[in-house]
């Protein structure tokens, strides 16, 4: 099976999740996916430098973060092209014309996909929970990173200071939607941040709930 049909595949089995949820998925997340707004205000972009999220979905991070940093240059992509449809309407609702929508696989994207080099700042903001091969996701996201630049993720956590009747209902109800939170996660990027040099910071919120770490590279030398 070539790239192209395993992408293909995967968007095609994303627009099947979402072509009606797409309409009510704000709606009803913003009850759940806590910990995203702590994300963007944790982004502090630098003057020109430039975010990319990975798995954009609606759009609705995408406009949050363009209203907080209003002079950023702004990108995201998503395998399902119901979700850029949506998206796309949420932009231009919000006359955010300079923010830049692509369809990309997560897995296989690149930033000169773009016409950049690299970015300052990426974020997935739980996108990694979807995707079967969420490690590669990760090596792609800190490959495309410039000198500098951070990788911030917030993704559902283990529960750790919650019932386990909370967590049994939850992880249910979530794989329902093919979504499966990663226990192994903050074991990766350790494990990433040390073969690529990388900084680490990961952290527990809403008593296990969720999880949010940060990847930054090192700053390039100067003389």
């Amino acid at each position: 099976m070539s790239i192209g049909t395993q992408t293909g595949d995967a968007a095609a089995a994303m627009n099947r999740i979402y072509r009606r949820q797409r309409y009510i998925y704000d709606l009803t997340r913003k009850y759940y996916l806590l910990g995203r707004d702590h994300l963007i205000a944790s982004l502090k972009p630098g003057a020109g430098e430039a975010i990319l999220e990975i798995g954009c979905g609606t759009g609705r991070n995408l406009v949050a973060v363009a209203r907080r940093y209003p002079a950023t240059p702004l990108y995201g992509f998503d395998i399902s092209t119901a979700m850029l449809e949506t998206a796309r309407g949420a932009l231009d609702r919000n006359h955010l014309a300079r923010v830049t929508l692509a369809q990309a696989d997560a897995t296989r994207f690149a930033p000169d996909q773009f016409g950049r080099r690299g970015f300052e700042r990426i974020y997935i903001s739980y996108t990694l929970s979807m995707i079967p091969d969420w490690r590669a996701v990760l090596e792609r996201a800190v490959a495309s990173l410039k000198p500098g630049g951070r990788l911030a993720i917030v993704d559902f956590g283990q529960q750790d200071g919650l019932p386990r009747w909370f967590k049994r209902l939850l992880f249910a109800w979530l794989a329902r939607f093919h979504v499966h939170p990663i226990a192994e996660l903050p074991a990766a990027l350790a494990e990433l941040a040390e073969r690529e040099d990388l900084q680490l910071r990961c952290k527990s919120l809403y008593r296990g709930y969720a999880v949010y770490a940060e990847l930054e590279r090192k700053a390039e030398a100067t003389d």
